[in-house]
């Protein structure tokens, strides 16, 4: 057993007494976050339960294709639809984060909810607010977790082809494609034993990896070419304005992946990537190696992730959030020689 008998028992006993339940995840939600949701609706309605998944706001068209796609609501296009589902469950899941912050708007909604909350995640520091917490920082995405609950709640059957393409394309995304320090060998089992269940996994990856508008491509063109800069020997970054994202008509999801390109330059141990939205800056961080991005998104950015992924955000301006990132690099360039 990967959870505790009694966790597992005790959150099979509120989703089997749940007249209602709810699914959330974090803002601005990426391929773990939508895989892992949808597979635990999926699994829901096989148990027989009135269950919705609610997403703080869209995400990319290339994770549309997902089973269940079409019953996801977005909160900040049905607020007061959203509002009252949550306000009426009985019981709502924490995927894919674990401090109500992360979750944009609907944080309120979750704040004011008298439901019991049952939380899966595999990022640092989760909040007290959750009664069951599975809490699991080795694992490489929430969608892994998903599994091993689904598998030791005694209901491996329950994993159809519908739950095991949301669980694979959730592991495949935040893997980098099982590329990631993160990636265990029991993600490589899960894998194939979804793939052993029928799971045709080149078919998820051309649905995730191979659906690019022109725009897209031609924003990580201009992005590579005009707005990669090193900072100093081992660092490097892309920085976006809100202009030059409205030019190339920028959707959600189709800067996904630009500071891993960052990162890919020989040498470069720490990169990242710095948007400018309508309301405050985005940043995501990688690295290789020590060098821990989670600290440091947690230390100046509001934010935070893994050791080598996370990301923070900003209210500042952006040349002023540019100009602190850049001088607390360099003031890091030991740290980074390695």
């Amino acid at each position: 057993m990967r959870y505790s008998t009694v966790d597992i028992l005790s959150a099979q006993d509120l989703i089997s007494k749940a007249t209602q339940i709810v699914i959330t995840t974090h803002k601005s939600p990426d391929g773990d976050a939508v895989g892992s949701g949808l597979a635990m609706l999926n699994y829901l309605k096989l148990k027989g339960k009135k269950a919705y998944f609610i997403v703080p706001d869209s995400y990319p068209d290339f994770l549309s294709w997902m089973p269940c796609n079409d019953e996801v609501l977005v909160f900040d296009k049905q607020k007061e639809h959203c509002e009252k589902l949550i306000s009426e469950a009985e019981l709502i899941f924490s995927l894919d984060y674990n401090q109500l912050n992360r979750t944009g708007d609907v944080q309120n909604a979750l704040v004011s909810s008298k439901a019991d909350f049952i939380l899966i995640d595999h990022h640092h520091s989760p909040g007290e607010y959750p009664k069951i917490s599975f809490s699991d920082t080795s694992a490489c995405s929430t969608c892994e977790m998903i599994y091993d609950f689904i598998v030791e709640s005694s209901d491996e059957s329950l994993i159809t082809n519908e739950i095991g393409k949301c669980i694979y394309a959730g592991i495949m995304t935040d893997s980098g494609s099982f590329r990631f320090h993160s990636v265990r060998p029991h993600t490589h089992f899960i894998a194939a034993k979804l793939i052993e269940r029928g799971l045709d996994h080149a078919e998820i990856h051309r649905m995730v990896y191979d659906n690019n508008l022109l725009n897209r491509l031609q924003l990580t063109g201009y992005a590579l070419s005009s707005k990669l800069e090193m900072i100093g020997k081992h660092a490097a970054m892309i920085v976006l304005d809100r202009e030059t994202l409205l030019r190339y008509n920028h959707q959600p999801g189709d800067t996904e992946g630009l500071v891993n390109y960052a990162l890919s330059i020989k040498g470069v141990n720490v990169a990242a990537f710095i948007r400018e939205g309508s309301n405050e800056i985005r940043l995501s961080f990688r690295s290789k190696g020590s060098f821990d991005v989670n600290h440091f998104a947690r230390e100046h950015f509001e934010g935070g992730g893994h050791t080598n992924a996370a990301g923070g955000r900003s209210s500042e301006d952006l040349n002023l959030v540019t100009e602190k990132f850049k001088n607390l690099i360099l003031s890091k360039s030991e740290e980074l020689n390695y």
